[in-house]
């Protein structure tokens, strides 16, 4: 899954990107059957939470690894792939547009952005930040590769080395004021008709408990 980017990043998600990280088996990093389960994951939490999803946004949607796996679990919810790829929406038929800027008359039931915003400058990625917050009044599953993950977790000889990387914790500052942490990369928006035991949350903000 590739990030929604602005116009004004010169275009390097064309089909030689993809066929180098998504498609070759030498040097992809991630499978199908690996965003199959991911898609699985975000689909038993929802459902779980007994939260209907009428509206799912793909954020960086890539080649739509997650789409079929998502309908699925949802027959009747409608799927937006928001891409910045000239390449992709022209093959796929994904709506063009920025992480940082894109706007819908309706917010969305499930937004997924996953292995996007690292590859998004400081400004832009705070901004894309805010606007999930704007887009959402459900469910994020989020995601995005970190200092952490870059020192202690990944295989940096195939990761993608072109992005900028930031403390996991630059990220969790930037959600908390509209998610609760939920674990394995869900986050649910604050006041949402979903229910939350206080040992599902990772994070809980003690100021909600006075007042």
């Amino acid at each position: 899954m590739l990030a929604a980017v602005p116009s004004s990043m010169p275009e390097k998600f064309d089909a030689g990107f993809y066929r180098r990280f998504y498609l070759d088996p030498r040097t992809r990093v991630v499978t199908r059957a690996e965003m199959v389960r991911r898609a699985d994951l975000v689909a038993a939490f929802v459902r779980h939470g007994e939260f209907p999803v009428r509206r799912i946004l793909d954020v960086g949607c890539g080649l739509g690894l997650m789409r079929a796996a998502l309908k699925r679990r949802f027959p009747k919810a409608s799927y937006t792939g928001l891409e910045v790829s000239d390449y992709l929406c022209r093959k796929y038929g994904w709506e063009q547009g920025s992480a940082a800027t894109f706007t819908s008359p309706r917010s969305f039931d499930l937004v997924i952005c996953y292995d996007v915003l690292q590859y998004l400058a400081t400004r832009e990625a705070a901004a894309a930040m805010r606007n999930l917050g704007r887009l959402c009044h459900g469910v994020l599953h989020f995601g995005a590769l970190t200092t952490e993950d870059w020192e202690l977790y990944c295989d940096q000889a195939t990761t993608d080395r072109n992005v900028h990387i930031r403390p996991g914790d630059w990220y969790r500052r930037r959600l908390a004021p509209g998610f609760i942490n939920a674990g394995s990369g869900m986050f649910v928006r604050r006041g949402a008709p979903i229910h939350l035991w206080e040992l599902d949350q990772v994070e809980v903000l003690r100021s909600r408990r006075t007042g």
